[in-house]
Order: C-alpha cells, then sequence, then structure tokens
C-alpha cells in the first residue's frame, strides 16, 4: 500500500478505465496495485465516474481503454469521450498532464483499438506528453492481450520511476508480501433475522436520496418474468440453441433493430454447492464489508449485509477463468513449496505459456484450480475472495424480435455453451446454461436484465436496400431488423443464412419461407453438412455476385455480417473482395479501398463475438 508520503508529496498517478467487460477494469487494477509498490497514491476509476474537470491538473494519467464493435468507446466511457471531443477545448488545455495509454482489442474486427488510438491522438491534440508509445494489446494473440500488456507496463514503470524517483529510504516494496484486502469482513450475529432488519433500514435510506423508479441499467437491472424458454433446435442436434422470451410490460424499456439485451446471470447450482462445500462455508451466515482502501468503492452489486449464499450464488465469478493476479495472489497463501513454486510461475512473464497451458487453453475455472491447490485454498481467509474472484459480468445478446411485432417482449436466440477439453467435466458457459436452466413455468423466477444500443445500426429509411449476412445465431439481429421493416410495409431485405442442417439448425425457417413466398425477403441458404462438399455463406455469395454488386454499387445499400468471430468474417469479406473485383473491374487495391469506403460511412458494419 502506499503510505502517507506518497499523498504529501503528490507523487500520484491515476489510472482510468473504459471497458465493455471487466477486462480493462483488470489491468487498470493491477496498475494501480504495482503503483503503490512504487509508493505512489493510485485512484483507479472508470471514465464516466471521473471528474474530467480534473484532467488539467493530473500530472500523470494512464488509461486502459476497450475498444467496441465498429471502433465505438464502451458504455462507461461514453460521458468522457463527449467531453474530449468537445471544439472548444483550447489545445493547450493538458499541456501539464503526461500520460499514457493501453488499448484493448480484438484484431478480428475491423477497427483493432480504434478507440485507443483516437483517444492517444486527441490527448497529443490537447498539449498532453505522452509518456511512452500507446500500447496495444490482442484478444487474438495465443498468449492473449499479456503479451502487449507485461512489455508496456515494464517501460511504463522504467518512465515513471524516473518521473517521481523512489522517496529517500524506499524500495519498491516485494511482489512476496501479501497486500492486504480490499474489505474489511464482519460477520453479523442473529443470523437472517438480523440481516433482513438490516436491509430494510439501507433500502428505506436509499429510497429517500434516489428517484423512484429509475431506468433499467447495469445498476439498477429489470426483473424480468420468463414467458418461454424453447430449444429451437433438433433433439439429436450436437447444439441446444434456446429461443428465450422476456417479459418487459411495466419496464419503461424500448428497443429497436440492432440493440442488445443485457443479461446479468448467476452461478449454476450444483456449482455453488461444490464451491460452500469445498470451503466448509455456512450459506446462511451474513456479513458486513467495509472499506480497506479508500481508493476502493464497495461493490454496489451486493446487500448490505449478504448472506453466503447470496454472496457465492450471485457474485463471485467461480466459473469464470482466472486471471494471472489470481496465481500471484493465491501464491502468498500455500504452505506447499511445490505449489508456491508452480503459482509464482504462473504470475511470471517468463511463465505464460506455462499458464496458457495449464489455464486458457483448456478453460479451467476459479473453482477448478482452488481444488488442484489445496495448500493455498485451505488458508485464504474469508474476506481475500473478494481480491482473488472477480464478481460475475452481465452477458450481451443481440435482440430477435420487434417491438412492433412482440409488444412489451423482447426475445433472444442462445446457443448453449457446451463443450469438452482435456479435462474429464464438460465446459459450460455461465450464462447460456443457466438461461436454459430456468422453468418458465416458474413464476417467481427473475432475469435481471437492460436494454443497450447495441454495436449495428440500421438506415432510417424504409427503402434502403440491406444484405445481411448472419449464420447460426447471427441471424438473431436481422430477424429483428425483418421483422421491423415487414411491419413497415418496406422492403429490399436479402439475408445470407448458413448453418450446418436444413432439417436440425434452421432457425425461424417457416417464418421466412412465408415472407419469400409474400415478396417480403430474398432469403439465400447454405447447409454446410447436408452434402458431401461443405456449403457456407461466402459460397453462396459469390454465386449471387450480381446481386450483391448491384446492392452495394449501384443502389447504396447497407451490408451487414453478424456471427462467430473465428474464421467466418475474414471468409466473407474475401469474398466481398473477390465480388467487387469480379463485378467492379477493379484490381486488389481498388476493390479494398471500395471495402473501405462502405466502412467510413458505415455502410458495412459487423457484429462479431468469440
Amino acid at each position: 500500500m502506499a503510505d502517507d508520503l506518497s499523498k504529501i508529496s503528490g507523487r500520484k498517478i491515476s489510472v482510468l478505465y473504459g471497458s465493455q467487460t471487466g477486462t480493462a477494469q483488470e489491468v487498470a487494477e493491477r496498475i494501480g496495485r504495482e503503483a503503490k509498490r512504487r509508493h505512489l497514491s493510485a485512484s483507479v476509476l472508470a471514465l464516466d465516474d471521473y471528474d474530467v474537470t480534473r484532467l488539467i491538473d493530473e500530472e500523470l494519467v494512464v488509461f486502459v481503454c476497450a475498444t467496441t464493435g465498429q471502433g465505438d468507446e464502451p458504455d462507461n466511457m461514453k460521458k468522457f469521450w463527449r467531453f474530449m471531443l468537445r471544439r472548444n477545448l483550447p489545445s493547450n488545455s493538458l499541456s501539464g498532464v503526461s500520460f499514457a495509454v493501453l488499448g484493448l482489442g480484438d484484431s478480428s474486427y475491423p477497427k483493432f483499438n480504434f478507440i485507443a488510438k483516437k483517444l492517444y491522438k486527441r490527448l497529443v491534440q490537447l498539449g498532453g506528453t505522452a509518456l511512452q508509445s500507446l500500447g496495444l494489446a490482442d484478444d487474438q494473440h495465443e498468449l492473449g492481450p499479456d503479451a502487449v500488456v507485461d512489455p508496456w507496463l515494464k517501460q511504463l514503470w522504467e518512465k515513471v520511476l524516473k518521473m517521481y524517483p523512489l522517496p529517500p529510504g524506499k524500495e519498491i516494496i516485494s511482489a512476496s508480501q501479501r497486500p492486504q484486502s480490499r474489505y474489511r469482513v464482519k460477520f453479523v450475529d442473529g443470523g437472517l433475522q438480523a440481516a433482513n432488519h438490516s436491509i430494510s433500514i439501507e433500502v428505506d435510506s436509499v429510497e429517500k436520496q434516489v428517484k423512484p423508479n429509475p431506468s433499467p441499467c447495469r445498476r439498477h437491472p429489470f426483473c424480468s418474468r420468463l414467458i418461454s424458454n424453447n430449444r429451437v433446435t433438433a433433439v439429436d442436434h450436437w447444439q441446444d440453441v434456446r429461443l428465450v422470451q422476456f417479459d418487459i410490460k411495466g419496464s419503461g424499456m424500448s428497443h429497436s433493430a440492432g440493440d442488445v439485451l443485457m443479461v446479468q446471470p448467476s452461478n449454476l447450482a450444483d456449482v455453488v454447492e461444490e464451491f460452500i462445500t469445498f470451503f466448509a462455508l455456512d450459506p446462511n451466515r451474513t456479513f458486513l464489508l467495509e472499506q480497506n482502501d479508500p481508493d476502493i468503492p464497495l461493490p454496489y452489486q451486493l446487500p448490505q449485509p449478504c448472506t453466503i449464499r447470496h454472496l457465492v450464488e450471485h457474485y463471485l465469478d467461480i466459473q469464470g477463468v482466472p486471471r494471472r493476479y489470481f496465481f500471484e495472489l493465491l501464491s502468498h497463501f500455500t504452505t506447499s513449496e511445490l505449489e508456491k513454486e508452480k503459482l509464482q510461475e504462473f504470475c511470471s512473464a517468463e511463465g505464460q505459456e506455462e499458464l496458457y497451458s495449464y489455464c486458457y487453453r483448456q478453460k479451467r475455472t476459479t473453482l477448478e484450480v482452488l481444488q488442484d491447490f489445496p495448500g493455498a485454498s485451505g488458508n485464504i481467509p474469508f474476506e481475500y475472495l473478494f481480491d482473488l474472484i472477480p464478481p460475475i459480468q452481465p452477458r450481451a445478446f443481440s435482440i430477435a424480435s420487434s417491438l412492433m411485432v412482440h409488444p412489451d417482449e423482447v426475445q433472444l436466440l442462445v446457443a448453449v455453451v457446451n463443450y469438452k477439453t482435456k479435462l474429464v467435466k464438460p465446459r459450460r458457459g455461465l450464462c447460456s446454461t443457466w438461461l436454459a436452466s430456468l422453468d418458465c413455468c416458474n413464476k417467481d423466477i427473475r432475469v435481471p436484465v437492460w436494454i443497450k444500443k447495441g454495436t449495428i445500426s440500421f438506415p432510417k429509411a424504409l427503402d434502403a436496400p440491406c444484405l445481411m449476412i448472419g449464420p447460426g445465431t447471427g441471424c438473431a439481429p436481422f430477424r429483428g431488423f425483418i421483422e421491423e421493416r415487414v411491419s413497415q410495409s418496406a422492403g429490399c431485405c436479402v439475408l445470407f443464412f448458413g448453418c450446418r442442417n436444413s432439417k436440425k439448425d434452421f432457425f425461424f425457417k417457416e417464418e421466412w419461407q412465408q415472407l419469400v413466398e409474400n415478396g417480403k425477403l430474398q432469403l439465400f441458404t447454405a447447409f454446410s453438412r447436408d452434402q458431401e462438399d461443405k456449403i457456407y455463406v461466402q459460397h453462396r455469395l459469390l454465386e449471387n455476385s450480381s446481386l450483391v454488386w448491384d446492392l452495394l454499387a449501384h443502389k447504396q445499400g447497407w451490408c451487414y455480417i453478424a456471427g462467430n468471430s473465428q474464421r467466418m468474417p475474414a471468409d466473407v469479406t474475401e469474398a466481398l473482395l473477390e465480388i467487387f473485383m469480379k463485378e467492379g473491374t477493379m484490381d486488389a487495391t481498388a476493390a479494398e479501398e471500395f471495402l473501405k469506403t462502405l466502412e467510413r460511412t458505415r455502410h458495412f458494419q459487423s457484429e462479431t463475438w468469440a
């Protein structure tokens, strides 16, 4: 921890993050911890939680930001970014500020780390001094973002220590010294009865301070009733895909084509029981949290006080794959030299390939790792669970329905993640498996949800031609758009849909065939396993190259890709470039320039996921 000397002498660093998931926050918190080991005062905040007017008074700021969708800023950075783009900001506004920017991105997207690049450029425009070059981490790297983050941070700390030399008589606090826990835990006597009493007092006091019925958001989700939860793939098909319908009546929420539903999942019941049993916890015991570090606020997701069962079921991401700091912190608790050596190897820069093989390739969960290191897990103080295990993150799903056709309702097309690795137990997706397990006949079940703008946006003009390429569950946002168009008697929708088998995973088959018969939709299908030679959507695009070229070049149409991010987007993009060269009589350079023009004008958009 930083000492008082750091605050008196102005040795301060602000670490600000913008992230759609928890990755940027994890990296920002890592920077904050390492700053305190160097006797610096460090505050770690989401960009929209930071008072941007203070930026001109900062000496050193590190930005960690992710890019979403079509090169957009993440949700918790939007207000900050709007302010930074103001044209009336003087060009010397940040002349006293030294900064560093680390981007977290995915190179499968066309605008890789776009926001980090724009932020870096804007900070320079406003007179800021770059402490070091822009860092561009890539999720697609076989070692993940750490392949860039590690060397970038090593260089950062070398430069920070030149700017802020260690105080006289001080040394960098050794990583071998156990850090203090982020929270203090106080167990409450009297069990659930005392807890319920305290909660009612807390709710009463909060209700007096906040507006009633806030719009549903991450902090205030709407607890939706499940209308239906039906499997839409054949029983003998390899994958379970669900059409899940939510009742949003009375929520005040509305949505348009391209929007997404955010779902806050819980851990699976069997995993919760396994975790509680492994640690010999009393699930009904209640506790209060208190701050141990003024820079780290208490988690808003947890009631005060909270039961251990609620904590494990709804908050701790025990089914997630642990990050690197998990192994570093875990090494402080083991009584086994063998375990300590292995844990320290995993958290070192040199041990990342070994960590990848053990943890990331197999998708080993936090609970499974804890079971593999009994000498450490048997000595973990309860309060350190909050440091070891991050909170469960919400999941985003493209909305597959239109309010014009399904009032007061949201429908999702959810592929249940379940696959084998070398581990005995199959890997299960937390949210998809949890949703699939819910019984819509149980009227007491409620799912915390809220709606966000999606990364793709459809044209407002009803006569604008739209070419949509959505294999598998990638068709979800297009189903909502097609419903919206048809309900307004608009047309010119062209959909390229692909799946394995026409009789097993052809989603919305009857709906779309009826629209085709009524002249409302042009549908091209690719069933990869219905014949000896595999046929994919890119093959159907090439077969209909004149139609594709006419829509995009002559009719100024819009082109959308949605689906898995592995090979499909690259294969489809390659097919489009081939079409441009053939139908537009272009060379490769001209075809790529035409595609860039479509991207720049948002006439070409993609929404892909791992």
